[in-house]
């Protein structure tokens, strides 16, 4: 049987809990989105997928043949990867706009990177970088 050849309703359909981050980027087009709408929101569609966000993985997990392959990665191969770890990158109007960010926590959970200690150090790494900037005396992070 061809590798190709995806039963559709095994697969997750990313669209289904990304509806209002479409939604966002549908009106990106008509007026200005602070580019923390956007962040909010996809991490909010990883969580109900995931319960992860990609914040809560650290670049450096990734081997350089991961950061590579994402690198170079493109709209039709992003399909057939998705497809392939049992989930869909598109919508009713085409390849969803965040479909790199999506390949990104795939792989993140295909390479078992989605754990609590990495969620643990990942935001423990980023508070240190906060903290360490100049004229911050502390951070709220929201758990």
């Amino acid at each position: 049987m061809s590798t190709i050849a995806f039963d559709q309703f095994a697969l997750t359909r990313i669209a289904d809990f990304a509806r209002s981050l479409s939604r966002l980027h549908q009106a990106a087009r008509r007026y200005a989105i602070d580019d923390d709408q956007f962040d909010r929101e996809f991490n909010a569609v990883c969580q109900s997928i995931w319960g992860y966000t990609i914040d809560d993985v650290s670049d450096d997990l990734f081997p350089a043949e991961d950061h590579l392959f994402l690198d170079t990665l493109d709209e039709a191969q992003a399909r057939i990867f998705a497809a392939e770890q049992g989930y869909d990158l598109v919508d009713d109007q085409g390849m969803l706009t965040d479909w790199w960010g999506f390949c990104w926590m795939i792989l993140a959970e295909k390479r078992g990177l989605l754990t609590p200690d990495n969620r643990a150090a990942a935001r423990a790494a980023i508070e240190e970088k906060y903290l360490a900037a100049p004229n911050v005396i502390g951070v709220i992070i929201g758990r």
